[in-house]
This record gives C-alpha cells, structure tokens and sequence, in this order.
C-alpha cells in the first residue's frame, strides 16, 4: 500500500495500520518528503509580499501528510519494532534530519518570516497568533539561520550525527535488554515471589521452551523480582544486569555513544551562541535558565535530604534487625522498603492487586475525565490496529460529538520498549472552518492476564496509567488552531502538569469508590486500605524524591557545562554524590541507559518532573479546597490548560486557572518533608 494518501480512507481516517508493509515506509518517507519540500519552496518563492496567513500559518500547515507518516512510523518503532524496522529508522532519521534543516537553513523563507516578524508589532494578532510568529521566528534563529553558509554546513553535520547517534543509543538499551534472561529451575529459589509474578515467569519459560521461570529486565518481571524474592544473591545479579545495560564494553555500549552526544550538543549550542546546551534548552522552558533550575533542584536537595538520610538509616536498622547485615545495597531497596512497608502499613501489593483489575481501573479513569470534564469513552471494533492487545475508543463530548480517537497498548511484548508512554498519531487543528481531532495513545509495560486470573495492577502501575492518561486528556482536549501549538505541544516543563495532577486521584477515597473492586468479589476497596494507601503516600518519599533529584543533577552536570568527559561511569559519580545514598556499584552505569535525556527529548529537562510536581500538587490543592470532582474548577483546568496547547507562556496559563504562581510548600506538605 503507498502510504501517501491523505486523508486514509479509513474510519476517522485513522491509521491503516494493517494495510502498512513494512517495505511501504522507505518510498513513502521518500515521496512525502519530497511534497514537503515542494510545500516549503511554494512559501519561500511566493511573489506576493510576505503575509502572515501565506507565510506564517502556511508554514505551520505543510508537510501534514510527512506528519502522520512520521508519527505512525515512528510511535510503532517504540511498540511494535523489529531489526528490519530499526533498519529503516536508521536509513530515515538521515533524511528527516536533512530535511529539517533544509527548511531551517532556507534564506529565502527565513527572509519572509522575519519580514512578518518585524512588522509584528503593527499586526493585529491574538495571543495564539503571535506565539506561533515567535516560534516560527526561533525556530529558524535557532537553529542556524543567522549563521554564515560554512557555520551552517557545521550545523548540518552535526544534526546528522546526533540523529544517528540517538537512535543507536536507544537499540542498544533495548538490545542488552532483550539480550538478557535469568533462567530457575529451583522453585526455593523463588520464595517470596508472589503467586502471579511466578506464573507470569513460568508462562515466559514456557515460551521459550524451557523448564522451570525466566525473569528479564523487562519491568514487570524484574521489579516484583527485586522487591520480594528472599534470595540476595539472585536479586543482586538480576540488579547488576540491569544496572550494566549498555556498560560492558561490547557491541552494545553505550560510553562512547554518550560523550559524543553530550559533546556534539555543547558544539550545537556553542555555534548558535549559547554558553552550553542547557543554555539553549532552557530559553524555551518555564525555567529559563540553568542557573534556575539548579537553584531549584538544590534547594528541594537542601530540604529533602534530612529526611531522605533518616529514612535510610531507619531502612538499614530495619533490614538489620531483620537479617543481621550492617550496609544496604541497592539490590536491597526495593526489598526492605516493601517488607517495612508492610511492617508499619500492613499493606502490600499483593493485598492490593486483587481491588485493581486493568479494565476497572481504565475504565474508571474513563468515569473520572466524564466527570470533571464532560467526555465519555465507547470502545469501537471498526478501527484499525497495529496489535491485537490494542483497544481502539470514540471520546464523545455531551452533544455525541467526536472528541478524539483513543488507542491503549498494555502489555509488555518483544519488540516494544520498556516504560510507558502517552503519543500521538494525529494531532488536533481547526482547518478552513473544522476543528479536525486528534488520535491519542497511551503505550505501558503492565503484567498480561495469566490462564487464572485477569490482569491486576500494583498501586504503582494504578498512579502510571493515570499519569498517561492525564497526557492523553491534554492531547485529546486540544481546542487550538495551529498543528504546532497543539495538545502536549509546550513547554517541556509544563508538559507534565496534566499528568501529575491525574495521579492524584488515585489516593481519592471518591475517585477509589469508582473502580477499586475486588476482581473476584466485587467488594469495594476497604476504607482500612485507602487510608493506608493514603498513609504509605509519603513513605520514604524524602528517599524518592533524592533519586529523582540525582537524575536532575545528572541532567545538568552534562548539559549546563561546555567540557571534556574522560571518564562516563567517574562523571556520573561525583555528580551524583550529594545525593547518593545506597554505595556505588562499581560495574554499573545508570548514564549509559539513561534514555530519557539522550534518546528522548528530556536533556536539561529531567528536572521538569519535580517542577510539574510542584505545579501539580498546587492545582489539586485547589480542586481539594473545592472538591475533588468540582465542575466549576475542572472547567477552567480544561479551559486554561488542558485545551490551550502551547498557545500562551504556561505561567500565564497556570495564573488564569489557579488565580496566583504555584508555591512549592503544596509540594513538601503532601511529600511529608515539611
């Protein structure tokens, strides 16, 4: 099938997903870059004097149909790859890059955009009109347009290279993943594992033909693996493995890969006139600068590292009263904080599991954004798929009007990465009249049901499929007109506000009432056990909040200084150092897996989770202060947040809905660091 038409001739015109071959997407790439490119030179050769709408919004609306190829390509490299896929990947990402920066380099169109942009003051725009000039402005100056031709050339390369590189990066995590097996055959070797964490091996096993369980480094096997089996030496070498992905000088090592990504973007920014790339980064954040966001993270360090030292200390009495050894390492954490846990809640996952069915919980998510914001969701059966484990849903508002196309993805599988992931394959425009609406997916990693029993989540897993869904509502709810400025189109470190915020209600006895029921019984959750969940909240939170902290400074330390890294593994240690707690271990690297900021987008931005953390704990101080389920206060969330994109600076945004700047202390409150 020629992926090129557009629209697809499909319900909604969704994705055709199961009419793509694979050999499909190399022409298609190829065809529609060249429409784009086509596009672009129409704008840039425009003999009638440049306009805003022939200019400005024409440039926003071209290469739509290189969108949505880009983002089913891209969105299926994450869920459903395989080695022909990544082949593709690594032949496209050339020519992407390529075709980007033919676009940011062209004289001619960075010349009618800034003869708009000059005349910006005299033009009568809105708000949203004039944060789209100014992003189209910036996004030539910087990315080379004011440069000389052989400064631009450097540029050039440069992208090029990085592109490749992050790719590379990427499959080399997910190959030492796939690449690793812990294989038992003696069942006493399991003891403390729960009952479907040890079916859920044994069915892997099965799989690949062999006797006894297999556990992987994927997260839903290897977590309940190194938080209840007894055996330390078993939970050390399944840690170890995960902590020396990509650190083990072989094909898939990611050392040099890393100082060459760190290095080619401090020589990005540097050509552009940046101090460092965090410099760069940081002038389109809510932050602004590095110096603000390491003030930031220093002070909550400051604050929470009292707690986190006792919490630890408290930890390591813990597991010496209970097993005799002085030093926790980190194999030990996870382990000794669910049997503590246990000890002062009497609360464990395993109690809790059984309230937290997969469909109950999706579906109650689904009652709560009907409450607070008017939608409804109704699975269809006539839209296409890319895996049978994908559910596809209409989101209706309350006239029956399309709101958007909802797809959810929850099961860990070869070829999908780890983690959990909110996407996009369409995004939300209003175009020549019609406010065309987005199709929005929510990707996880949750056990699958087993032969006995459905799938039943942790707590944990409750909080993450309401965190993505919280960036689906902001996908979904989308009411703006330009493709650029809409959805989760903004700030990256406003980006998680709705996300945040959507967890929540997950600690709600209200919310709970909705979908916490026993999957065999159908008792609603037990008061005794939401206010434990409540209660366990902040349990060790001093200690969680050092480690997300620790990735933050990590951030930085790469990316807010132009210099020379010898060594990754000595690098990453003294700049973790102040907020370390467990000791190191010396064949681990947490850099070289550290996708987030060098596959992903979050360079200099790692510490926008505690920022939107804070953020959120203040907005929902508001919906408390209300109620939880209050219209009055949800319609301005929606109005003010969730449907503006990135319309207008987030802090404006923030002020209309909450009425003042959000303050931290909402934060520490609810962590119990205050």
């Amino acid at each position: 099938m020629k992926i090129v038409t557009a629209p697809f001739q499909t319900k909604h015109n969704t994705a055709p997903f199961s009419q793509i071959k694979l050999e499909d997407y190399l022409p298609a790439f190829i065809e529609n870059i060249a429409s784009a490119r086509a596009e672009i030179d129409a704008i840039a050769t425009n003999l009638e004097a440049p306009t805003y709408e022939n200019t400005i919004v024409a440039l926003d609306f071209s290469g739509e149909q290189l969108d949505r190829l880009s983002s089913i390509f891209f969105n299926l490299n994450s869920a459903e790859t395989c080695d022909e896929m990544q082949k593709i990947a690594q032949e496209v990402s050339p020519l992407l890059t390529e075709f980007s920066n033919d676009v940011a380099l062209n004289e001619n169109l960075f010349k009618r955009v800034k003869a708009v942009y000059d005349q910006k003051n005299s033009l009568t725009l809105t708000p949203e009109q004039t944060t789209l000039l100014d992003k189209k402005f910036k996004g030539f100056s910087r990315n080379g347009a004011l440069l000389n031709e052989a400064d631009k050339l450097v540029l050039r390369e440069i992208d090029t290279e990085l592109a490749k590189l992050k790719l590379t990066f990427g499959e080399n995590v997910l190959a030492e993943t796939n690449n690793y097996q812990l294989h038992i055959t003696n069942e006493i070797d399991l003891k403390g594992l729960p009952e479907g964490a040890k079916e859920m091996a044994r069915s892997l096993a099965k799989s690949k033909e062999l006797e006894g369980w297999v556990f992987t480094l994927d997260f839903p096997s290897y977590l309940p693996f190194v938080t209840y089996v007894e055996n330390r030496e078993l939970r050390k070498e399944i840690a170890i493995a995960a902590g020396k992905k990509a650190f083990q000088d072989n094909e898939f090592d990611n050392k040099e890969n890393v100082k060459r990504i760190v290095s080619l973007r401090h020589k990005r920014a540097k050509l552009l006139g940046y101090e460092s790339h965090s410099h760069f980064v940081l002038e389109e954040r809510m932050a602004q600068n590095p110096e603000k966001v390491t003030t930031f993270l220093n002070d909550l360090l400051q604050k929470a590292k009292p707690a986190a030292q006792k919490e630890f200390e408290q930890l390591t009495a813990f597991a010496r009263e209970l097993d005799g050894f002085e030093q926790l390492e980190k194999w030990d954490g996870a382990y000794y904080s669910e049997k503590l846990k246990q000890k002062l809640f009497s609360l464990d996952d395993e109690l809790l599991k059984p309230y937290f069915q997969l469909e109950k919980v999706l579906n109650g998510a689904f009652i709560i954004a009907e409450k607070l914001f008017g939608i409804t969701f109704k699975e269809v059966f006539d839209i296409d798929k890319y895996h049978e484990d994908v559910q596809t849903f209409e989101v209706l508002d309350e006239k029956n009007n399309l709101v958007a196309i909802f797809y959810s993805d929850f099961f860990p599988r070869k070829g999908k990465r780890n983690g959990a992931w909110m996407t996009s394959y369409k995004s939300q425009v209003i175009k020549n009249g019609i406010n065309d609406r987005p199709h929005v997916s929510i990707v996880c990693n949750f056990t699958p049901p087993t032969e006995t029993k459905p799938s039943l989540l942790t707590f944990n897993e409750v909080t993450t499929l309401f965190h993505e869904f919280g960036h689906a509502l902001h996908g979904m709810l989308a009411n703006t007109t330009y493709p650029s400025l809409s959805g989760t189109s903004v700030f990256w470190d406003f980006v998680e506000l709705p996300s945040q915020v959507m967890e929540n209600w997950c600690y709600e006895p209200e919310s709970l009432a909705l979908f916490a029921n026993h999957y065999e019984t159908g008792e609603i959750i037990p008061q005794a056990y939401v206010e434990k969940i409540k209660e366990s909240a902040s349990f060790l939170e001093g200690m969680a909040t050092m480690r997300q902290l620790s990735f933050g400074i990590l951030d930085m330390a790469f990316h807010a200084v132009n210099q020379e890294i010898a060594d990754v593994k000595a690098f990453e240690k003294e700049a973790m150092d102040n907020a370390a707690l467990f000791p190191d271990v010396a064949e681990n690297c947490m850099s070289v897996s550290f996708s987030h900021i060098f596959q992903g987008g979050y360079s200099s931005g790692y510490y926008s989770y505690k920022w939107a953390e804070v953020l959120d704990a203040d907005a929902f101080a508001y919906f408390q202060e209300k109620g939880i389920f209050n219209k009055e206060v949800a319609t301005k969330f929606k109005e003010n947040v969730l449907s503006k994109g990135g319309t207008e600076l987030p802090m404006d945004l923030y002020n209309r809905f909450r009425g003042q700047e959000p303050n931290a202390d909402a934060l520490l409150k609810r962590a119990g660091l205050l």
